[in-house]
């Protein structure tokens, strides 16, 4: 099969498309062919190693000392079932699904084998595999940052880089779960934040959301320039900031910072459950989350879906299509 490959750290040019050995479903196991795919900032930091402040000495630990560990990028697919490992009766040959890899990645390729009972699941029929494929970076995140965070209907959120995969899942889910949402953006993406659901917006380049009064139950950053220091008078009594994107004294300090205030700070990785992936279909399939598309390359073209992630300017997730 096609894979997309890299075997050293750096630029996107390192990745290149390479015959790999096509992989066979043991015991529990589906095989899907994967339409579509995408490149994730998770993919571009596995690739570059460039990390949030304080977390680059753990780098190479997390995704091999000398080289990569897994040679081949990508957190989440859409495709077909191919083929199915002995005991698997929950999916049959022909089924379309959409998957999250989560960490083990491998789905910059034109297969990949899938626990039957892991992070798979029907894809929505009103999804296209473009959008399927762009389901669950951005939705799992943010529904176990909620769920974290006890998010509730009816509270205030703010949602600072609402226009990204993460920003834009978190506008969509919050606004299905009953809040109140404010979009923090460019003025470029105003509009389409707007018409994703975010009840206020605000122009970052023009009004600055923690100097205009309001407060918030719940700050969701996902840009990683609103920490507690900055953010705190624009937290509502018991008002919850949730750090997506943070460096490593933000993860350390969050279990202190902001009792005094009476608030919590809430950090770490988002926790993958094969709950969420079923949740999340679900709330596809009711038309309330549809990934928003930034660009979409096809896989020969990947290093180009690697520089556009890199401009750090995307709006959504860059697809990458694979196969007819």
């Amino acid at each position: 099969m096609k894979a997309a490959v890299y075997e050293r750290y750096g630029p996107p040019e390192v990745v290149s498309i390479r015959d790999v050995p096509t992989p066979t479903p043991t015991d529990g196991e589906v095989l899907i062919r994967i339409r579509a795919t995408t490149v994730s900032t998770g993919d571009w930091r596995a690739r570059s190693l460039e990390m949030p402040p304080g977390f680059g000495p753990f780098a190479r630990l997390a995704f091999g000392i000398s080289r990569p560990r897994q040679p081949i990028l990508g957190t989440e697919l859409s495709g077909i079932i191919e083929a199915v490992g002995q005991g698997v009766s929950t999916f049959s040959v022909g089924d379309e699904v959409f998957a999250f890899a989560d960490t083990r990645m491998g789905c910059h390729a034109e297969f990949r084998c899938m626990p039957a009972t892991g992070l798979v699941v029907r894809k929505p029929t009103n999804l296209s595999f473009k959008q399927a494929a762009a389901l669950s970076f951005g939705g799992m995140t943010m529904l176990s940052f909620f769920r974290r965070g006890a998010l509730a209907s009816g509270e205030r959120v703010l949602v600072n880089g609402a226009s990204g995969t993460v920003g834009s899942a978190a506008v969509q889910l919050a606004r299905h779960f009953g809040a109140e949402v404010t979009a923090v953006c460019s003025r470029a993406n105003v509009e389409l934040v707007r018409g994703i659901g975010a009840h206020h917006v605000i122009d970052y380049g023009s009004a600055d959301f923690t100097a205009n009064g309001e407060t918030y139950d719940v700050i969701v950053d996902t840009v990683g320039n609103a920490g507690y220091s900055r953010v705190r008078r624009s937290l509502a009594k018991r008002g919850r900031l949730l750090v997506v994107l943070g460096g490593f004294v933000d993860l350390v300090l969050s279990p202190l910072a902001g009792r005094t205030g009476g608030h919590r700070v809430i950090a770490g990785p988002a926790i993958a459950r094969v709950e969420d992936v079923h949740r999340l279909a679900e709330i596809a399939a009711a038309g309330a989350f549809t990934p928003v598309i930034d660009q979409t390359y096809p896989l020969e073209r990947i290093v180009d879906a690697h520089h556009r992630v890199a401009t750090g300017h995307k709006r959504g997730s860059v697809v990458v299509t694979v196969g007819a």
